[in-house]
């Protein structure tokens, strides 16, 4: 199991948008608003590095998205 936190910036006044976005998808366990250099971020668990990569193109495929960053666990 590989554990990842995906970091999003997003358009300005869209991060609700986003966030509810994000949470639709089944890998991703919590997520959040923040304040600071990011937006949101979200909490995922995933089976293998092929899995973060397609969950990271899927949340960058997001319209309210301008930007990510993963950081993982393995």
């Amino acid at each position: 199991m590989i554990n990842s936190v995906i970091l999003m910036r997003v358009q300005a006044g869209k991060a609700k948008a986003a966030l509810d976005a994000v949470k639709k998808f089944k890998e991703v366990k919590t997520a959040f608003l923040v304040f600071g250099r990011y937006d949101v971020v979200a909490f995922a668990e995933l089976v293998s590095l092929e899995a973060v990569k397609e969950l990271s193109s899927k949340v960058n495929a997001i319209k309210e998205i301008r930007s990510t960053e993963t950081l993982m666990e393995g």
